[in-house]
């Protein structure tokens, strides 16, 4: 499985590479805090997160820009430690709402989730930005909603790896998953409250539950070549 995984990132490096090299626009965003998204570069950055509480878990989100005949986007894919892809975040440059949103299954099946509500990270902070999308669920007979309602909760400074402290901007998340059967028309709801930090320069640092039995946070910035080493060792 893990070879697998490999494979399936090293096929989307490529593709993405060939586009990158053949047009590498300059980007802006109009979101009046998109200084603290992630950089809008068409060169792919690696971002290793760590679950500081065991050590062991590690998270990547592989980052970059491109532009297609639907426009300027930010794609955020995010792979599990063994380099398996688990989801894909499609921005819209231009207002950094989302466009598309990607689940894989345990399968490896890729699957384009409905939209409901695209808003994942805000243009306004003094209002409540909402994400929700529906995709299938572990059964036939399942679906899953998946859905974060963020509020934004102070500005500070907070350290960053070796950078020392950047200004940040805190939120809090309301991270819910329905589980409905459409024919039985029962559902099962999990939520959980989750505290967010986005800094200028880098965008998503840190996350953590409110007891902080899961902690992540940004280890290291990869290049490409740096993280196919490594998750073929």
């Amino acid at each position: 499985m893990k070879r697998f995984g490999i494979y399936l990132a090293l096929f989307s490096i490529v593709f993405v590479g060939i586009n990158a090299c053949s047009n590498s626009p300059e980007y802006t965003s109009k979101n009046p805090n998109a200084t603290y998204f992630y950089p809008l570069d068409t060169i792919p950055k690696i971002y290793l997160y760590r679950d500081i509480n065991g050590g062991l878990e590690e998270e990547f989100h592989r980052i970059y820009a491109l532009k297609d005949n639907e426009g300027e986007h930010l794609i955020v894919e995010v792979y599990a430690s063994d380099g398996r892809i688990r989801e894909a975040y499609n921005y819209n440059i231009d207002s950094l709402n989302l466009q598309d949103y990607m689940v894989v299954d345990v399968q490896q099946e890729k699957e384009k989730a409905l939209l409901y509500k695209d808003k994942l990270f805000p243009m306004n902070l003094n209002k409540e930005s909402w994400f929700a999308a529906k995709f299938r669920g572990i059964t036939d007979s399942t679906v899953m909603l998946s859905e974060v309602k963020r509020r934004f909760k102070e500005n500070k400074k907070h350290g960053v790896m070796d950078e020392g402290n950047k200004a940040t901007l805190v939120f809090t998340d309301e991270v819910k998953l329905t589980v409905l059967n459409p024919f039985t028309r029962k559902e099962q709801a999990n939520s959980a409250k989750r505290i967010s930090y986005f800094a200028e320069g880098f965008g998503l640092v840190e996350w953590h539950g409110v007891n902080k039995s899961t902690h992540f946070k940004l280890e290291q910035v990869l290049s490409q070549q740096e993280w196919i080493k490594m998750i073929a060792r």
